[in-house]
């Protein structure tokens, strides 16, 4: 099983798109946007995979707004795989 740990060094939404791709073996043709990561989490990698994902205060202060926005991301897709886990800090 795939697995992509994500923790408080990814600060930016570039660095934590980027690590998901090396992780989960992305295709060359990802977009590196939101609207990308979605599309390739929910059908272009085989499952199955887990994101935990352990953002430091400083990560979450540095990647302000895009936090809330990726962390959605992830849930989405989340919600539409069954082979998908998300792991989350709280």
């Amino acid at each position: 099983m795939k697995v992509c740990k994500l923790d408080g060094r990814q600060r930016s939404k570039a660095a934590i798109l980027s690590r998901i791709a090396r992780d989960l073996g992305f295709p060359a043709h990802f977009g590196g946007n939101l609207d990308a990561l979605f599309d390739i989490l929910t059908s272009d990698i085989e499952g199955p995979f887990t994101i935990r994902w352990r953002p430091t205060a400083n990560a979450r202060a540095a990647l302000g707004a895009d936090f809330g926005r990726i962390r959605s991301t992830l849930e989405d897709a989340a919600r539409e795989r069954k082979d998908m886990t998300l792991d989350l800090a709280a």
